[in-house]
C-alpha cells in the first residue's frame, strides 16, 4: 500500500495544525484530497466583505494545491458549501480557476447559479 503524505500550507496551515491537529493536504501516490480551504488569511482572519473572502478561499486553494505539487488544472472534483445564497463572484471564481478543466461540483446551498454558465462553457470547450 502507498503511504499517504501529509502536506501543511505555510501560514494558516500551520495554525490550523496546531489548533486543530489537520493537515491541509494529502498526496496517496498520484491522487491529492485537500481540506475544507476557508476565506482566512494566514492569521485565520475572514475579511468583512464576502467578496474579498471568496477570493480569498480560491487564493488558499490554490496555495494548498501548491503545497502538495498541484495545482487547480488537477483538479476532478469540488465540493462547495454555501449558507445565504451563492455569490456571482463566486461562479466568476470557479470559472476563472477550472476554465480548463470544467470538474465534477456538488454544491449546497444554491439553485441554478452555476449550473448554467458552467455547463455552457465546459460544452462548448468538449464540442
Amino acid at each position: 500500500m502507498t503511504k499517504p503524505e501529509m502536506f501543511i500550507t505555510p501560514g494558516y496551515g500551520e495554525k490550523l495544525r496546531d489548533l486543530l491537529h489537520y493537515s491541509q493536504a494529502v498526496k496517496i501516490g498520484d491522487r491529492v484530497e485537500i481540506s475544507g480551504q476557508g476565506g482566512w488569511n494566514d492569521n485565520l482572519e475572514i475579511p468583512e466583505a464576502i467578496e474579498d473572502e471568496i477570493e480569498q478561499a480560491f487564493e488558499n486553494v490554490e496555495r494548498t494545491l501548491a503545497t502538495a505539487g498541484a495545482s487547480w488544472k488537477n483538479v476532478v472534483h469540488v465540493n462547495s458549501y454555501h449558507v445565504g445564497g451563492f455569490p456571482r463572484l463566486l461562479t466568476k471564481q470557479f470559472l476563472g480557476f477550472t476554465a480548463s478543466t470544467c470538474p465534477i461540483a456538488p454544491r449546497s446551498g444554491h439553485k441554478r447559479a452555476l449550473k448554467r454558465s458552467a455547463c455552457q462553457q465546459c460544452a462548448s470547450k468538449s464540442a
